[in-house]
């Protein structure tokens, strides 16, 4: 069974094309009985409820949950925890699957049993234009943590993940009010290898207001704190070096960005930290 798990605060403008794109996979209309859709809606305060109520009424296998708005960590790890399915896929509000990507990856994770989770390629659109990727999104398959550093590559609307993974590495951060993906990301790379398809079957919507990459300022605060916990989780030396090396290079750039704003007990604080580093 999949659990397709669609997370969403105050998008009803995009909601509608999300659940459309779910509904219209060819692994759902080919095994009728072998899926589920949950929505997991973050308290929106728009017409969200009413949109939802429409799909739910005509399609059993579609699951509506409303929380009081704790944050989109908490709301997957809700959806995680409402979902039967074997493996699981989360879809972001404002962006869409193709048709056979439920179908593709089902097939690749049959064939590969030892693959824990596998990501596809993207078509990236902006304020309503398709946009190349630049040459840093890059994916990549195997023993990643180096390239994983840097910034987050694990695109979770391109994901599918065996239920099990969960289990052995922990559910999404709560404390991390972004950046939720990119510790995911982490904890993964550090015990398994990625497993990149190179066929784009999601289309990932940017440029929008709402995004959280653009509702906070230096988001390097929350990856530092993911690159921590990472720390502490890594075994093998050289990997150590490498979280260690990435964890002074975004308390630098934090620092500088601090200092330009006049908030220099913050840039204090990075400076510390890389010291003690």
């Amino acid at each position: 069974m999949v659990s397709a798990i669609v997370v969403t605060y105050n998008r009803a403008s995009f909601l509608a094309e999300a659940i459309d794109s779910v509904l219209a996979q060819s692994y759902f209309q080919k095994n009728p009985g072998d899926w589920e859709l949950i929505i997991v809606d973050d308290g929106s305060t728009d017409e969200t409820s009413e949109l939802v109520g429409l799909y739910v009424e005509k399609n059993p296998r579609i699951k509506y949950f409303r929380l009081q708005h704790g944050g989109v960590s908490a709301a997957r790890n809700y959806g995680l925890k409402m979902a039967a399915g074997d493996f699981i896929a989360y879809l972001d509000s404002d962006d869409l699957w193709l048709p056979n990507k439920t179908q593709i990856q089902i097939s690749y994770l049959k064939a590969f049993p030892d693959a824990r989770f596998c990501l596809t390629e993207e078509i990236w659109i902006r304020n309503g234009r398709r946009v190349n990727q630049g040459k840093r999104h890059q994916k990549f398959s195997g023993w990643v943590l180096d390239k994983v550093l840097p910034l987050c590559l694990l695109s979770l609307s391109s994901a599918m993940f065996r239920r099990e993974l969960f289990e052995e590495i922990g559910d999404f951060d709560e404390s991390l009010p972004v950046c939720e993906d990119y510790d995911l990301g982490l904890r993964i790379a550090l015990r398994f290898p990625y497993h990149c398809l190179l066929s784009p079957l999601i289309v990932k919507r940017g440029g929008h207001q709402d995004q959280l990459s653009k509702k906070y300022w230096g988001m390097d605060r929350w990856r530092v704190q993911a690159l921590e916990k990472a720390l502490a989780l890594a075994e093998k030396e050289e990997d150590k070096e490498l979280i260690i090396a990435e964890i002074k290079r975004k308390c630098r750039i934090l620092a500088d960005g601090f200092i330009k704003r006049g908030r220099l007990e913050e840039a204090r604080s990075y400076l510390e930290k890389i010291s003690r580093y």
